[in-house]
């Protein structure tokens, strides 16, 4: 096995890992009606307050969704969130990654 092999396969089990914290997509973080706007730049370690307010396990999960969306867009979501338009597990934690390098943040695992 090479080395990058072996990387390609540790970044995959991490994600895999990751798939129940992202799952957990339960109830939209709303304010009258919409989801919230929850803006990070992932580079500078940059994040909205309510990041900091959840477990280290979710924190961890939206981390790696924001540095791997390649690996987690080939994961179904699970949750029953698909009626947000949700295709994979990277729609339950990451909206849209922004051309300026910050992030909106589905406000779904955050509930």
């Amino acid at each position: 096995m090479t080395t990058h092999s072996a990387f390609s396969r540790r970044r995959f089990l991490v994600g895999l890992a990751a798939l129940p914290l992202l799952a957990a997509c339960g109830q939209r973080s709303s304010s009258s009606g919409t989801e919230m706007e929850l803006i990070a730049w992932p580079k500078e370690d940059r994040w909205p307050a309510v990041f900091y307010q959840a477990s280290p396990e979710a924190q961890e999960a939206y981390r790696y969704a924001a540095a791997h969306p390649e690996i987690l867009q080939y994961f179904p979501c699970y949750c029953g969130c698909g009626e947000f338009g949700h295709r994979s597990v990277l729609d339950c934690s990451i909206r849209e990654f922004r051309p300026d390098g910050s992030v909106v943040l589905s406000g779904m695992t955050f509930g």
